[in-house]
């Protein structure tokens, strides 16, 4: 094919090319033509699913709403959990807009080198109660960052708003930090929330590419980047502020914390380790659902 597309020219340069080509039309009718054969300038359009012809799919979905429900009527902690964009912390344009008289002015290009770092936002959104924790980290995304918030959550407020819970029912992603492959997310849950905390923790993850339909991310994560819209991040106490400040007509409430540590990538779990662990895959996409009990707790 030719590097010019005719599919990609506007009515105005179809016109000409047609006249050069011997065919005098103005831009009026190529509009009508092209109208009458139903044709029209389109983009692409988000519709297929990856991994929809799945055979565990909708079995998986299910599941999920299952354990859902199960948990609700148990009076059980549930929570939605996962990593929010990345964002370049510095005097750097956010997109969006807001009411002002003059516009703020920034830099003219986003350099990681003149910036304070990235900020690694992490949120743990509350089901039942409508309100979530957001850690915000400056090091790296990894499954020992993801357990370290969810265990502060659980120590900052969790455990006192389920005084009696003893379980604890996860909706995660199928990849990243939290995905259902890292062996370490499993380790770090083990180690720090059943051991540590005594919780037993069901585990579900959504299909891939499905992450759309994980909670956080309509219920928490849109509103923190509507809330910051249009205003440069220029250092992680503004984050955390914008993070605190989100809120709905729902009542959403936000609570923000900075986490300082320095989390090391590529830690590896051995297979005796794998293996050390109290963990019983379900009968139902076991890929995805799992369960992880204190040591010495049977099922």
């Amino acid at each position: 094919m030719r590097e010019r597309k005719w599919v990609r020219l506007s009515l105005s340069q179809l016109s000409l090319e047609l006249s050069n080509a011997g065919h005098a039309v103005s831009p009026t009718t190529v509009s009508r033509l092209l109208d009458d054969s139903h044709y029209a300038l389109r983009a692409n359009m988000k519709s297929q699913e990856p991994g929809s012809n799945h055979p565990d799919r909708n079995r998986q979905f299910e599941s999920i709403a299952q354990q859902k429900d199960e948990f609700q009527e148990a009076g059980l902690p549930i929570i939605s959990v996962d990593t929010k964009k990345k964002e370049l912390i510095g005097n750097f344009k956010n997109a969006g807009r807001v009411w002002c008289q003059e516009a703020e002015q920034v830099n003219g290009h986003d350099f990681p080198s003149q910036s304070e770092g990235h900020a690694v936002p992490y949120g743990i959104y509350d089901l039942s109660r409508n309100c979530a924790s957001v850690c915000v980290g400056k090091s790296a995304d990894t499954p020992e960052f993801a357990v370290d918030a969810i265990a502060r959550w659980w120590e900052m407020g969790g455990k006192v708003a389920y005084p009696n819970a003893d379980r604890l029912l996860i909706l995660a992603d199928a990849g990243g930090s939290n995905g259902a492959r890292p062996r370490l997310w499993k380790k770090q849950l083990q180690k720090h929330l059943a051991d540590r905390l005594g919780l037993t923790v069901t585990v579900c993850h959504y299909p891939t590419g499905c992450s759309k339909y994980n909670p956080i991310e309509h219920r928490l994560f849109s509103y923190i980047s509507i809330n910051w819209a249009g205003k440069p991040l220029r250092t992680f106490d503004t984050v955390l502020n914008f993070i605190r400040g989100t809120t709905t007509t729902t009542g959403l409430k936000v609570k923000a914390f900075f986490n300082e540590k320095i989390y090391e990538k590529g830690l590896k779990v051995t297979d005796a380790e794998m293996n050390a662990l109290n963990l019983e895959r379900s009968d139902v996409c076991p890929q995805w659902n799992y369960t992880i009990r204190p040591l010495g707790v049977s099922g």
